[in-house]
């Protein structure tokens, strides 16, 4: 039987009124699932990370030393890569680095293409390019030990000159933004630092005036030069890495008796104050932007001091099997094709400076999403994502 107004008893003006709800209701549901969608696709516009621009040294590189002839900074053998899924990429790591595990946290689709990668044009740079490269650092001159490195200024220049306005095409055509508001939705990362000190001051410098203090304070000027120039290119939300404990790393504990330096620890920790207070210094200067300082330092330090703590066994020596100077090699890269440790998971190192995938889970859940400003300052980089 067919049911009608008539035969439910049902007044006419409740009926319609029933409709609009039903309506209403259906109306709803499908702009949600229009939401759910763009955060599917990657994100809402007006609150989403839509990519990764990252600069800086090995720690965040992903493979451009690759495509440099004449470096010798270059993980692209084995055992480099034996627990990523392509092999060696380029990582500094037996398996994901910092980056690629952070762009998982923030929902990006894939990692974030090396600079130098001649595929790295298009819309291949629509979430964001990796400009990092092993060996360099903040100053120009670091790196020289390295052969043919890209210093931060010269990532950040690759950054203006190359993709910048290739992006503004390709974002421009597609719909049609301002260049104001291009890219205030990406993440801009930058890991640098512990190469000025290990490779620079404390290896070449020979000037009894250049003190430590005087060499962070001029380092530190550096770096926040370099931030001041990504803001004025755009850049609205950037996270700033600290340097890790240098002084605890198995190449020097190699040359040490095991132990670790403790100058090289205090250098880094000086660092590390200094870009802790340019976080506060700078957001006059930067106005409508944020930056997040990661304590690294902190995070592996505490796993140093109780590996057992957070699941590790072995907190001072290389998981991979790394040639000394008299053996050819230099102290901290793993040994082409040589033998790794067989559980990965339990060394905080994977060859004689790099942490292995392990440790850099923890440090990008930690940036992330703790609560903890001894590791995350202000804010975390979920909260920054959202701001």
């Amino acid at each position: 039987m067919c049911l009608t107004m008539s035969n439910m008893n049902i007044p006419k003006n409740i009926f319609l009124l029933s409709l609009n709800v039903l309506f209403f209701f259906f109306f709803c549901l499908a702009c949600c699932e229009g939401k759910r969608k763009r955060y599917d696709d990657g994100g809402d516009e007006r609150t989403m990370i839509k990519g990764m621009f990252v600069f800086g040294s090995s720690l965040v590189d992903n493979g451009n030393n690759n495509f440099l002839e004449k470096s010798r900074a270059k993980a692209d053998y084995l055992p480099y890569g034996i627990d990523f899924g392509v092999g060696p990429s380029g990582r500094f790591t037996n398996g994901k680095n910092i980056i690629d595990l952070l762009g998982r946290y923030l929902g990006l689709p894939s990692s974030i293409p090396p600079f130098f990668d001649p595929s790295t044009k298009g819309t291949n740079i629509v979430r964001g390019v990796n400009y990092a490269s092993g060996g360099s650092g903040i100053l120009d001159d670091t790196g020289s030990i390295a052969g043919n490195v890209t210093s931060l200024n010269k990532q950040i220049k690759n950054f203006e000159e190359v993709t910048l306005p290739e992006l503004r095409r390709l974002m421009g055509r597609r719909n049609g933004r301002r260049k104001g508001s291009l890219l205030e939705n990406y993440l801009f990362v930058v890991g640098s630092g512990g190469n000025d000190y290990s490779f620079n001051y404390f290896l070449t410098n020979s000037d009894p005036q250049l003190t430590l203090p005087i060499f962070t304070a001029n380092l530190t000027a550096t770096l926040s030069t370099q931030l001041k120039k990504l803001y004025s290119l755009g850049a609205r939300k950037m996270v700033a890495i600290s340097v890790n404990p240098l002084g605890c790393s198995p190449m020097v504990r190699a040359n040490n008796k095991g132990e670790c330096i403790e100058i090289l620890n205090q250098a880094a920790q000086l660092f590390n104050l200094n870009l802790k207070t340019l976080v506060d210094d700078i957001k006059p200067q930067i106005p409508l932007s944020n930056i997040v300082f990661l304590n690294s330092y902190n995070i592996i330090n505490d796993i140093i001091s109780q590996p057992a703590s957070q699941g590790f066994i072995e907190a001072a020596m290389p998981c991979c099997e790394v040639p000394s100077l008299s053996e050819g090699g230099n102290g901290i890269l793993c040994k082409k094709g040589g033998k790794t440790c067989p559980n990965r998971t339990n060394h905080v190192f994977f060859d004689g400076l790099h942490p292995t995938e392990a440790v850099n889970v923890i440090i990008a859940s930690k940036a992330y999403a703790s609560q903890l400003q001894t590791e995350v300052y202000p804010t975390n980089v979920l909260h920054l994502a959202n701001l």
